[in-house]
């Protein structure tokens, strides 16, 4: 299953370590949206950036088009 991950939030003011959780995550600009295959190392990235990001299955997507 993959994750699609939108970045809703700047990381202007943000603690460095959550800085690179999300360029780590390979968002750059606000409202970018990367996927990623679900795995137990990406969504630990994903908890510790939860207030930034933006997480949804990307068969939820399927499911709408």
């Amino acid at each position: 299953m993959k994750l699609r991950v939108r970045l809703v939030k700047s990381t202007i003011g943000n603690k460095p370590r959550n800085r690179r959780t999300v360029e780590a995550l390979g968002l750059h600009k606000v409202n970018q949206v990367v996927f990623h295959e679900d795995s137990a190392s990406i969504r630990g990235m994903l908890h510790n950036v939860r207030h930034l990001v933006e997480v949804k299955s990307s068969e939820d997507d399927n499911a709408t088009a």
